[in-house]
């Protein structure tokens, strides 16, 4: 779920971003930085948390940027989200920013969860399926959930698909329940 805020800041990142012929550059940017909290526990927390200022915020997140080799545009605009007390809503504006871009270049971001990481055979197929059914160039983000069990889950722009054997079984309880 993107919030308003997240929206409008990935929205006046791209009109920068294509201003300045970056778009995708600032996308690797913001996947990386993207990679680097999803590694690091104290970097989601100083991310999350608000007991830090934003002038800690700010001199952390510079540090971290130089550290990574992200810099330009990318790294002016994660300053001024933490100088602006924002960085909490700094992964929904990632998010925003990759679906805006991925709906500028006709590209429907597809989401899969499956329980145990796929082979490469089974992702290309699962890549290729989801091709068909959109009518053309799919963004593919597979997610690990071994509590689905197996089977799988597919999130395809605004549909959703639940193959999971999770839910199969959560029916079969629930018309068990009804009849006895």
């Amino acid at each position: 779920m993107v919030s308003g805020v997240a929206e409008r800041y990935a929205k006046a990142l791209l009109d920068l971003a294509e201003e300045a012929k970056a778009v995708d550059a600032v996308g690797a940017d913001l996947d990386r930085f993207s990679g680097l909290i999803a590694e690091s526990p104290d970097l989601a927390r100083l991310v999350k948390s608000p007991v830090f200022s934003a002038e800690e915020q700010e001199k952390a997140v510079t540090a971290i940027l130089a550290k990574a080799g992200i810099g330009g545009l990318t790294a002016n605009f994660i300053r001024l989200v933490a100088s602006k007390r924002r960085l909490f809503a700094l992964p929904g504006m990632i998010e925003a920013y990759k679906s805006l871009v991925a709906d500028k270049k006709g590209i429907v971001r597809a989401e899969v969860t499956l329980a145990e990481q796929p082979s490469p055979k089974m992702l290309a197929d699962i890549e290729a399926a989801l091709k068909d059914v959109a009518g053309g160039s799919i963004a593919l983000n597979v997610k690990v959930n071994p509590a689905i069990i197996g089977g799988l889950i597919v999130k395809l722009g605004s549909r959703m698909i639940d193959a999971s054997l999770r839910s199969k079984l959560n029916s079969i309880r629930i018309a068990l329940k009804e009849v006895g």
